[in-house]
């Protein structure tokens, strides 16, 4: 299976598991305690993958990628989830970690 794939689906999975924890903390309760395991359950699930990942792919690589998937589906859950604003110097700094990928891909050795 290939490593990037890998990378993109356990940041898919991990942005999940920032969904729920979102969700339990921001009931009438302290902590949704429902909310919170599910998001254990799935930050936990990914350790297999990023052992399998670590093995094959550069740090720096799995990094920019994996920081990059975050900050895209974090912000699509902020904006259409829960009505979030992105601003102009947000709006620039992705743009940014979107060029950063590109970068690393076309010069990485």
């Amino acid at each position: 299976m290939n490593p990037f794939f890998i990378i993109i689906l356990l940041g898919t999975i991990g942005v999940l598991g920032d969904f729920f924890m979102k969700l339990a903390g921001s009931g009438e309760k302290s902590v949704d305690v429902k909310w919170f395991l599910i998001a254990f359950f799935l930050y936990a699930s990914t350790s297999f993958g990023w052992l399998y990942v670590m093995k094959r792919v550069e740090l720096s690589s799995i990094g920019a990628i994996y920081s990059l998937v975050t900050i895209l589906l974090l912000v699509l859950i902020g904006v259409f989830y829960f009505h979030e604003r992105v601003n102009g110097y947000e709006l620039a700094g992705i743009i940014m970690a979107v060029s950063s990928l590109f970068l690393l891909t076309k010069f990485a050795s």
